[in-house]
C-alpha cells in the first residue's frame, strides 16, 4: 500500500439525505437529472460514511437545509483550509443560503471566517482543490470571473500558490476532471489540463467520459473512496498502488454529483 504522510482526512461533514434530497419541486431549477431513490440513495450515504469512520476519520453528519435538495453536496458550500473557512457565493440561485448554513457548523466546530466572496462573484467549492501550498482553482458554470479574482487574492493573502484553469463541459466543477490522491500525486482527466498545471505534482492521468470521471475521495495513507462504475479509473488507481474503497453512488450522479461532492473536509492530519 501507498504510505504517504499529512493527509489523513481526520474530520468531514456530511449532510444525510433524509427529506429534502427527495422532494424536489423542479429538478431543472436544482440542476438534478432525476428523482432518486430514497431507500437505494439512504443506503449508499450510509455506505459513505461507514468508509470515512472506518479509516479513523470523524463524521460530523448535519441536518438538510429546508427547501434545498442540494444540500447534500456539501463540498460546495465551503472552501476549508488549515487556517480557516472562506465563505463562497453559490452560483446556482436555487443553493443560495447554503453559505449560511454551513457558516453555522463551521464555527461550531472552531474553524474561523478568513473571508467571503461578495456579489457579483459567484464560487462553488467544487472548483477550489488544495494541494499543500498549491491551490487549484476552476473557472467554471458555477464560478465566474469575478469569483476567480476574489479567491485568488483571498487565497494567495494566505500563502497559496493559486493555478487557475478552465473547467470544459461536461463537468460541472473541476472537481468533476481531477482530484488530489495524495499530498504529491494528482489524479485527472487527459486533454483537459493545460501544460505544466500540475508542475511538482506525479500526473495520474486517466480517460473520462463522464462528468464524475476524475472524482474521488482521499482518505490518506494511500486510500481512496472510487464510484463504482468508474472502472476505468478504479484498475489505473489500484495498478498505482492505492487501496481503492468502492462505492455504488449512482442515486447521487443523479444530482450531478461524485463521491468528494458529498463530503466536506474540515481536517486533514498536521
Amino acid at each position: 500500500m501507498r504510505k504517504n504522510k499529512n493527509d489523513r482526512l481526520i474530520q468531514a461533514i456530511v449532510c444525510s439525505p433524509k427529506y429534502e434530497y427527495f422532494h424536489i419541486n423542479h429538478l431543472g431549477k436544482h440542476n438534478i437529472t432525476a428523482h432518486p431513490d430514497k431507500e437505494k440513495a439512504i443506503m449508499q450515504h450510509s455506505k459513505l460514511k461507514q468508509t470515512l469512520q472506518q479509516f479513523g476519520c470523524d463524521v460530523v453528519d448535519i441536518a438538510e437545509l429546508k427547501g434545498h435538495p442540494n444540500s447534500v453536496f456539501v463540498k460546495d458550500t465551503a472552501v476549508c483550509t488549515p487556517k480557516g473557512y472562506i465563505k463562497p457565493r453559490m452560483g446556482l440561485p436555487s443553493r443560495r443560503r447554503e453559505e449560511e448554513w454551513i457558516s453555522k457548523e463551521l464555527e461550531s466546530l472552531n474553524l474561523p471566517l478568513i473571508a467571503s466572496l461578495e456579489a457579483p462573484a459567484t464560487l462553488e467549492g467544487g472548483d477550489v482543490i488544495l494541494a499543500g501550498k498549491v491551490a487549484f482553482v476552476g473557472h467554471s458554470s458555477r464560478t465566474n470571473e469575478e469569483g476567480v479574482r476574489q479567491i485568488r487574492r483571498i487565497l494567495k493573502d494566505i500563502g497559496y500558490e493559486v493555478r487557475v484553469t478552465d473547467v470544459p463541459a461536461p463537468f460541472l466543477h473541476l472537481g468533476g476532471a481531477m482530484s488530489v490522491v495524495s499530498h504529491n500525486s494528482v489524479i485527472h482527466c487527459k486533454h483537459i489540463f493545460p501544460k505544466d498545471f500540475f508542475k511538482g505534482f506525479k500526473e495520474i492521468k486517466v480517460p473520462c467520459s463522464t462528468f464524475i470521471g476524475g472524482n474521488v475521495i482521499n482518505l490518506g495513507e494511500g486510500r481512496v473512496i472510487v464510484e463504482a462504475s468508474n472502472i476505468t479509473v478504479i484498475e489505473i488507481l489500484k495498478k498505482e498502488g492505492f487501496d481503492t474503497q468502492l462505492i455504488d453512488l449512482s442515486e447521487f450522479i443523479k444530482g450531478t454529483g461524485g463521491p468528494s461532492c458529498l463530503i466536506l473536509p474540515v481536517r486533514r492530519e498536521d
